[in-house]
C-alpha cells in the first residue's frame, strides 16, 4: 500500500511518516529530501535559482517515479504538492491519502522556530506570519479536504493512524 501524507509545512509529516514506514516496514520517502538529493542543492537554492515552477515541475516527475518504483511505501509531500499538476488526484488513485491537519497556532509555533530553512517564509516578517498561515491554508484547504483520511495531528498516535489506514 502507498501511503501519501499531505499538509502545510510544519504538520509533522516527515515526523509521521518516518514513524509509520517503520511500523509497516515499508520504504519512507520525504518528496523535499528526495528532490535535494536529486538536484545536489536545497529547496531555497532551487526556488532561488531556477524558480517555483521548475521545481514544481520537478517534485510532480519525482513523485511519479517514486510511486511507479514502489508498490508500497510511505511518502511526506511538500505543503504544496497536492496543489499542483494534478497531484491530489495521482495520489488519491495511486494509494491512500493522508492530511495532517495541523492547528494555525501550533502551526505557527512550529514555523517560528524553523523559519529561515523554509523558502516561503524566509522573507515573511514575524508581524505577518500568522496571516500568511491563514491564508495559505485557505488557499490550499481545497486540495487538502479531498484526502481520503483527515486526522487532528496535534492529538495523533501511531495507532491512530493505522487504525484509519485500516478502516477506510
Amino acid at each position: 500500500m502507498r501511503i501519501y501524507l499531505i499538509g502545510f509545512m510544519g504538520s509533522g509529516k516527515s515526523h509521521w511518516g518516518r514513524l509509520l514506514s517503520a511500523s509497516m516496514k515499508v520504504p519512507f520517502y520525504d518528496l523535499d529530501d528526495v528532490i535535494t538529493q536529486h538536484e545536489n542543492k536545497t529547496i531555497p537554492e532551487i526556488f532561488s535559482e531556477k524558480g517555483e515552477e521548475y521545481f514544481r515541475m520537478l517534485e510532480k516527475e519525482l513523485l511519479t517515479t517514486l510511486t511507479e518504483a514502489n508498490g508500497n511505501m510511505v511518502i511526506s509531500c511538500g505543503g504544496g504538492t497536492p496543489c499542483f499538476f494534478g497531484n491530489i488526484d495521482f495520489m488519491k488513485d495511486n494509494g491512500k491519502v493522508i492530511w495532517l491537519n495541523t492547528s494555525t497556532p501550533v502551526l505557527l509555533q512550529r514555523l517560528m522556530k524553523e523559519k529561515n530553512h523554509r523558502p516561503l517564509l524566509r522573507d515573511i516578517p514575524d508581524y505577518e506570519m500568522k496571516a500568511f498561515i491563514v491564508k495559505k491554508l485557505h488557499d490550499r484547504k481545497l486540495y487538502y479536504e479531498q484526502a481520503h483520511l483527515v486526522l487532528p495531528e496535534e492529538t495523533l498516535s501511531l495507532e491512530q493512524i493505522k487504525s484509519a489506514i485500516e478502516h477506510e
